[in-house]
């Protein structure tokens, strides 16, 4: 095994070390491989990538959406300088409608121009069949029209603010069948391959339809984006006369994808300067900044190159890879750069080729274990449910093993075109700290553990009162025309959030109407001479409507809960028409078949299912609102249809993007404790094994829960729930920070095998590894600190806490872990394991 090894080293030095140029040629042709295929990276915010895996709701909410129309439009809300009212401004809106209307894509724009009044004066149900009016009708009364839009409970606080002064435009897309007939058939084959092995045809055919799936959707993102730009520049022509702001999910997932492309260039920029002032005040050599620097730049660029061939996108949670594979890859070279420099003045004769195959031969270990380490608490996040959270783990593996193959083959070959020059001067500065942290230790043993021992206590206290209840909004600067959109719609035009309740016919009911289906009518028969007819339906008689108006006002009494629609909505409407009678079911079907179709298609058609035994209730949640408790509205809903209404679960179901959204913040927890749980066992199965003493790796983990539990305890005190961003931090922290424990535990194991002498040991690790590993710290806590130029607020949370936790993690390193290993002698009762110094 040993003549193995052996043999591969000295393969390895053959190949990379006295054939440098050939290395660099083979790595330059993947690197222009890669830059090739790079700018394909493709980018995905849509709606997948913001729920759970395998989501049965997202089922269910797609059908919904196929029966009562897709949320796929956008709203331009428009508050004019003058009165609403006024000619002008309501020629202004009007051009303002037929531009967006010009658009391909568009398929309407519902605006005041355009529905129907009722009561601007008040219509009969004869005038009704006639035609509808609408306020650009020369007989409509506009001071009614006023009146009926901020008072009417279909219109009010939807389409018209209730102080008059705000309207909105809603902008809808045309259905686009080829991308849901993609869809369904992937999700299709998909879900068969849950439950049972597809066959080889069934898996090429998925592996078929989810390439063309991908490919489409890419350029239907592209176009939405090209449609959001060109109905960003009409609204410009129009601030002239009004106040205007775009709000809509396609808006949100345009402005998204924007985002992660600026976060894309501002961090990989951003932190690739960082590194250069680092390395240049660190090292204050070119070449110490030059060969690093150009091993980041390869791993970034065929990181890319690699996951634009692969087809693989990037989310807003892993838009911030690139930085964090630089920063990682970075501190690999770091160590390795200091390393050399320590054994160039050890050995200030050594040529180049002695001095470079003795860093590497020193920090093969180390810098295995520490990149193996990482990769594991990466992995970790695969138990997540939330398939962005597995994609960035995933990501992450990958090129966490591409940097450091690399930092070990362009790193080590393009030093072997360099002459080793004069060794370095020792850098004081840092040696000063990391001596100073020996001596704080050395002089305050009980002190350090009781301040590490409070710190503990507070971060349990802090990590409890942890909550995954979030604002959607708060995702996002107030600067962003996404905040301000949403806080306006939900001041001025009932709220942002949709959730649907949807009412179902019970079963007995159905299977009873299957059995009689030939001796029924339709309900909305044109025989209404039949008045047994309208026993087809469950809800469409007055029995049912009753309940149906109890679920509609509990809803909309609820605080949470802004505009509720629903077919009691209708009914209100109806029963103000004159010379009208709903008082009976065949009354009611009369009155249901007299009404023109344009009313039908506004008031009973996204409401009402075709056979009446469906019923939906569109509800729209305040997303500003402070103390949104989403989870508990909706249980709190669910029980009041169960116990309250005596609906059981098969027969009221929720739905909605809020559904959606709260599934996946609920899984949150579990995921959070599934990915510290899975990378805390299997980082102390590693220690283990490398140390070869359970009480080594006791030992060596426990500065790593402390810089953990510290942002998870923060995040708990500073009341700032968990998200599908931060959720990642604590995996993320205790995979970095223990690559400078495996580090500084080999240094210390070596030095106390030499004199056996625990402090004089400290004293020699801090004045050597201790470098590296404050070098290494303060690059990865300052290349964090970058993502707070985001425009996503969780992103900014993410570098900001992942920086500080780097410090935290650094100054544990330096007290707590050499504390401990004096106080529990893990190295004192067993010979030297013979590890290379590192």
């Amino acid at each position: 095994m040993m003549m193995q090894f052996s043999a591969l080293i000295q393969f390895y030095e053959a190949i990379v070390l006295k054939r440098p140029l050939l290395t660099l040629s083979l790595i330059a042709a993947l690197v222009l491989f890669s830059a090739y295929h790079a700018p394909g990276l493709q980018l995905d915010v849509s709606a997948d990538a913001l729920v759970l895996e395998n989501d049965q709701e997202l089922k269910y909410y797609r059908s919904i959406r196929a029966r009562y129309g897709s949320d796929d439009f956008l709203i331009v809300t428009y508050t004019p300088h003058g009165d609403l009212f006024d000619d002008a401004v309501l020629a202004d809106l009007r051009a303002l409608g037929n531009e967006l209307r010009s658009l391909e894509r568009v398929a309407s724009v519902v605006s005041i121009l355009d529905v129907p009044l009722l009561n601007s004066p008040v219509m009969s149900l004869s005038e009704m069949e006639q035609g509808m009016r609408t306020l650009l009708n020369v007989d409509t009364d506009r001071e009614l029209a006023r009146r009926e839009f901020i008072t009417s409970p279909l219109y009010a606080n939807l389409l018209v603010s209730s102080d008059g002064g705000t309207t909105a435009l809603q902008v809808n897309f045309r259905r686009d069948e080829t991308y849901y007939g993609l869809l369904a058939q992937r999700d299709q084959l998909r879900e068969k391959r849950l439950h049972t092995k597809l066959s080889e045809e069934e898996a090429r055919r998925l592996e078929r339809i989810s390439e063309q799936f991908d490919s489409y959707q890419a350029s239907l993102l592209d176009q939405e984006q090209a449609d959001i730009a060109r109905i960003r520049q009409i609204m410009r022509q129009h601030h002239g006369h009004a106040e205007l702001f775009l709000g809509g999910i396609p808006m949100i997932v345009a402005d998204s994808m924007e985002f992660i492309r600026k976060d894309l260039t501002t961090f990989g920029v951003g932190v690739l300067s960082f590194l250069v002032l680092i390395l240049s005040l660190a090292f204050r050599k070119p070449r110490w900044v030059l060969v690093p620097m150009v091993t980041c730049l390869a791993t970034g660029i065929v990181m890319v190159g690699f996951l634009s061939f692969m087809g693989w996108k990037v989310t807003v949670v892993s838009s911030n890879f690139i930085s964090l594979l630089l920063i990682i890859t970075l501190s690999l070279t770091v160590h390795l750069i200091v390393r050399y420099r320590e054994l160039h003045a050890q050995m200030p004769q050594a040529d180049q080729l002695t001095l470079v195959s003795q860093t590497l031969r020193s920090k093969a270990i180390p810098s295995f274990y520490t990149a193996l380490t990482t990769m594991v608490a990466f992995f970790s996040l695969l138990v997540s449910d939330i398939r962005p959270v597995i994609d960035f783990g995933l990501m992450m593996v990958i090129g966490i093993a591409l940097g450091l193959v690399l930092a070990f083959t362009l790193f080590p070959a393009m030093l072997m075109l360099l002459q080793p020059g004069e060794p370095a001067e020792r850098e004081n500065f840092t040696a000063a700290i990391t001596a100073w942290f020996a001596r704080i230790i050395e002089r305050f043993r009980s002190g350090t553990l009781v301040v590490y021992a409070i710190l503990a206590i507070l971060c349990a206290i802090g990590m409890s009162q942890l909550t995954v209840e979030n604002r959607f909004i708060d995702h996002y600067k107030k600067s962003t025309e996404i905040y301000r959109g949403m806080e306006l719609i939900d001041s001025k035009l009932g709220g942002t959030t949709p959730l649907d309740v949807i009412l179902e016919a019970p079963a007995n009911f159905l299977a009873a109407g299957d059995e009689m289906e030939e001796m029924l009518e339709d309900p909305f028969a044109e025989d209404t001479e039949n008045a047994t007819g309208i026993t087809a339906s469950f809800w469409f008689n007055n029995l049912r409507l009753d309940t149906v108006g109890e679920v509609h006002a509990y809803l909309a009494q609820l605080k949470e809960t802004g505009k509720v629609l629903s077919i009691d909505t209708a009914m209100q409407l109806l029963r103000d028409i004159p010379g009208t009678s709903t008082g009976d079911d065949f009354m009611l079907s009369v009155l249901y078949k007299r009404l023109p179709q344009s009313t039908k298609d506004v008031l009973f058609a996204p409401y009402l299912s075709e056979d009446g035994n469906q019923i939906r209730f569109s509800i729209r949640l305040f997303e500003s609102d402070v103390t949104l408790q989403r989870n508990a509205l909706l249980n709190q809903i669910r029980r009041h249809l169960n116990e309250e209404m005596h609906l059981d679960g098969a027969q009221a179901r929720l739905s909605g993007m809020a559904v959606l959204y709260n599934n996946l913040l609920q899984s949150l927890f579990r995921s959070q404790i599934l990915t510290v749980g899975v990378v805390f066992l299997a980082i102390l199965l590693m220690f283990w094994i490398l140390f070869r003493s359970i009480r080594v790796a006791t030992v060596a983990i426990v500065p790593n829960i402390i810089s953990a539990g510290l942002v998870l305890g923060l995040m708990g005190w500073l009341g700032i729930p968990l998200d599908i961003m931060t959720i990642t931090i604590a995996a993320i922290v205790i995979g970095i920070a223990v690559d400078d424990t495996i580090h500084y535990v080999h240094r210390y194991e070596t030095e106390f095998a030499a004199d056996r002498d625990g402090w004089a040991a400290i004293q020699r690790c801090h004045a050597s590894v201790g470098r590296a590993m404050y070098y290494t710290s303060v690059t990865i806590t300052l290349g964090f600190s970058i993502l707070a130029l985001s425009s996503f607020m969780p992103t900014i949370y993410f570098g900001l806490l992942t920086g500080l936790a780097m410090v935290v993690a650094l100054v544990a390193n330096l007290t707590l872990l050499p504390l401990l290993l004096i106080l529990f002698r893990p190295f004192s009762t067993w010979q030297h394991t013979g590890h290379v110094v590192t």
